[in-house]
């Protein structure tokens, strides 16, 4: 067992602290130490999310990670994975969703969103591997928007040498059971695009 830091950022309602919530559980099963800590801005506006999920071998004191600490970055929304990449480790990995969320900065004309291939260029001269999901696209396939989030789950899950089990249990525990069968398709909707990387 090593360590792994986790950034999970996006955009308020995109379901970024359920997704950090399932991680969580997720290392808890794994027999990881578990600190997890959200910073929510204007969530409920749209504003930015970020959770900091760490799991340990050995008892851990602090929930926040610092620059230059982060494994594995699972960025609901290109621009927020652009904003958090002071937190990456150069060997890390970033997982961004390629829906565009623009800020009101971008709405008003203030600013203009970067190009998808910008977006890759800056994120691919930061760390060692950029794995883009189309998680929007997979989840309308299945008739629910809501499902990005798990989607995204899915697709992180095949990076971790995690049992698949502990990852659906975890979606068992936070997905309210109405949504659970949909749940479960999008997570694993997210293992085959994961394992086609």
């Amino acid at each position: 067992m090593k360590a792994v830091n986790f950034l999970i950022c996006g955009v308020g309602g995109q379901g970024t602290v359920v997704a950090s919530d399932i991680v969580a559980e997720v290392g808890l099963k794994a027999g990881y130490h578990v600190k997890k800590s959200d910073v929510l801005g204007l969530a409920v506006r749209g504003g930015s999310v970020i959770s900091h999920v760490r799991w340990n071998p050995e008892e851990l004191h602090a929930p926040m990670v610092g620059n230059g600490e982060v494994d594995i970055m699972l960025a609901f929304e290109p621009l927020e994975a652009l904003r958090r990449l002071n937190f990456m480790k150069d060997t890390g990995i970033v997982v961004v969703n390629t829906q565009k969320i623009p800020p009101i900065s971008v709405n008003t004309g203030k600013e203009e969103y970067p190009s998808d291939e910008d977006i890759l260029a800056r994120l691919k001269s930061r760390v060692k591997h950029v794995y883009p999901v189309d998680a929007l696209k997979k989840a309308l396939e299945m008739g629910n928007s809501k499902v990005i989030n798990i989607v995204l789950i899915g697709f992180l899950s095949t990076l971790l040498h995690v049992e698949a089990n502990y990852w659906k249990e975890a979606v068992r525990k936070f997905v309210a059971p109405k949504y659970l069968e949909v749940n479960l398709k999008a997570f694993e909707a997210g293992r085959e695009i994961g394992g086609m990387k």
